[in-house]
């Protein structure tokens, strides 16, 4: 199975799964080698919509991180339950997220190691973010470093990845060893 095919799957199956009423819409599913990423999108609170003109950027903030706690502590345990039987029936972790104005906030992610091998300079590149303060240490330097590069990249990454699910069809289209 390809991976767009398998986030087909996993998007119909959350879309079905899912109690209604969650999200404005199906949930954005994104899918690595570990872990599923479900995002939905939450509506406004309605009193967001209550005299906009009069509320100030840090009160529409509070009103959105409270709709968003509140949707987070309301959804706890059925969101457990349905990881689970995702987990169990896909074979990979669930992390799940919201947006909501604008806003984004991720209530669960996995947090892997992976090897990877630098030479000095690139060592270097990590240790003066540290020392800079950018960073508490040498992994969270080079995850700054990642998230910085797809930040710059996005338009490229995205090229690619659509490069990769017709590589991955293709594959899937030829003849079994």
């Amino acid at each position: 199975m390809t991976t767009s095919e398998a986030v087909e799957e996993l998007r119909g199956w959350f879309s079905g799964r899912l109690p209604d009423g969650w999200f404005t819409g199906a949930p954005e599913i994104v899918l690595d080698r570990e872990e599923v990423t479900v995002l939905g999108e939450l509506p406004e609170p309605a009193a967001a919509e209550d005299r906009p003109e009069e509320r100030s950027e840090a009160e529409r903030a509070a009103q959105l991180a409270g709709h968003i706690d509140r949707f987070r502590e309301g959804t706890r345990d059925q969101r457990i339950a349905i990881a689970r039987e995702a987990e169990h029936r896909f074979g990979h972790k669930v992390s799940w997220g919201v947006t909501c104005g604008g806003r984004q906030e991720m209530f669960t992610t996995l947090s892997v190691p992976v090897m990877t091998r630098l030479r000095q300079p690139e060592r270097r590149v990590l240790d003066t973010l540290v020392e800079a303060g950018v960073a508490r240490s040498r992994s969270d330097a080079l995850a700054w470093c990642v998230r910085l590069v797809g930040k710059n990249t996005d338009e490229w990454l995205g090229e690619l990845r659509t490069a990769l699910e017709h590589v991955e069809r293709a594959r899937a289209a030829g003849p079994t060893a």
